[in-house]
């Protein structure tokens, strides 16, 4: 009888991997978000709404996953209806704690903590239900990514967590963002592929623990220096905080980029795992730029206001508008129009210069440096999950938390 020849059995394909593209134009989301900063300077601020729309399917069409771009469907009227709801809770709340504190300074006072902590939960609960609601706009492949889970829930866990991480000067933010992250990621799903969140504290805090004892031990420092040199000082000499200041750039945008490496790494989606590669110093570049445009555009602004004084002077004008020690207001209201507009218009060319690097460059250095691997488990998902309203997106822009 002649034996069966045997063969060994070949090892395990390696699971693939693909990267993911950006190849979004940078001057054409230049020239959207610098025409959008006008529409919102003409409309007092409402076209916000389409044009955080806009920037979001500019960034999700250009994102292309193994081919495949990623649609986003989301509507500025939604946003805007999200809002106005969001504020009709909300207004009441605000108008209360105004005219107790007319009525009342100590009663406003005691209320404090509790109106404090009130808004704190409501920006929790906004954050998570933001989320919810970007996600749910969020189409690849033809098929929708969508969440459940109770925003409550999540805001009671983002308390307590934030609680001990004061309570620990900071020591505890990494299990917090774990903690956070894992509810978050166990209630998202792209169809019937569940969502999962495998990163730990631990390594956040392997890979941060320096930076935050770079911030910690100066502050500790600095507090004792201050405390024995400048008794009774109620500000910061500038030639003891100057050399800090400097260093913010760096260890805010170190810290980031080790937290988005983090973050990006701990994603999964069934067997569908995301790896990145982002170095510590990826995002450096990005937030100096931020503050080298800052500096000519502070001085334009100042130069225009003291242009503006000098004319107002030569033709006979007060140049300043201010308010007395008795409440009524003297000088130059046109002043006050002009310098209240070069303002406004600074701080909408801020925006521009934000939304172009920590925004669109962020999104594609962050995507660029983003591995898949076992994306074929992704091309047999079952459509599943319903719409979300734009609710949680409206507390969260009533409250300035949004994200992008």
């Amino acid at each position: 009888m002649s034996s069966v020849p045997h063969f060994p059995t070949p090892p395990p394909l390696p699971a693939s991997s693909v990267g993911v593209e950006f190849s979004g134009d940078r001057g054409e989301f230049f020239r959207l978000v610098r025409n959008g900063a006008a529409l919102e300077l003409i409309t007092f601020g409402f076209y916000r709404f389409w044009l955080a729309t806009d920037i979001r399917r500019h960034l999700w069409s250009y994102t292309s996953i193994d081919g495949d771009a990623v649609e986003y469907t989301g509507r500025g009227r939604e946003l805007l209806v999200g809002f106005l709801f969001a504020m009709a809770i909300l207004l009441p709340i605000y108008l209360v704690y105004f005219l107790i504190g007319i009525e009342a300074a100590r009663v406003k006072a005691f209320l404090g903590t509790p109106v404090f902590l009130f808004f704190y939960l409501f920006g929790q609960f906004a954050v998570y239900r933001a989320r919810r609601y970007r996600l749910t706009r969020t189409i690849w492949r033809g098929v929708r990514f969508w969440m459940d889970g109770s925003g409550w829930a999540y805001a009671m866990r983002a308390a307590g967590w934030g609680l001990l991480t004061v309570l620990t000067l900071g020591a505890l933010l990494p299990w917090r963002q774990a903690a956070l992250e894992r509810y978050k990621m166990r209630h998202c799903h792209y169809g019937d592929l569940p969502g999962r969140f495998e990163g730990r504290g631990w390594d956040l805090f392997k890979r941060g623990w320096w930076i935050w004892l770079l911030v910690l031990m100066p502050v500790l420092l600095f507090s004792i220096v201050v405390a024995r040199n400048w008794p009774g000082q109620t500000h910061i000499p500038p030639s003891a905080a100057f050399p800090m200041l400097l260093a913010v750039p760096f260890l805010y945008s170190a810290f980031k980029a080790v937290e988005w490496r983090w973050w990006v790494s701990g994603i999964r989606f069934g067997e569908v795992s995301l790896e990145s590669d982002l170095p510590i110093s990826g995002l450096h570049g990005l937030y100096w730029k931020v503050i080298g445009w800052s500096l000519p555009l502070l001085i334009a602004v100042t130069t225009f206001i003291y242009v503006c004084s000098a004319v107002m002077k030569q033709i006979g004008v007060a140049p300043y508008a201010v308010f007395s020690t008795a409440g009524k207001f003297y000088g130059s209201v046109a002043m006050l129009v002009l310098g209240g507009a070069g303002y406004l218009v600074f701080l909408l060319a801020m925006t521009v210069v934000t939304r172009v690097y920590l925004l669109r460059d962020l999104w594609e250095r962050v995507l660029s440096s983003t591995k898949i691997t076992n994306i074929d488990v992704a091309t047999d998902v079952s459509v599943k999950g319903e719409l979300a309203t734009a609710l949680g997106e409206g507390f969260a822009d009533s409250l300035d938390v949004v994200g992008f």
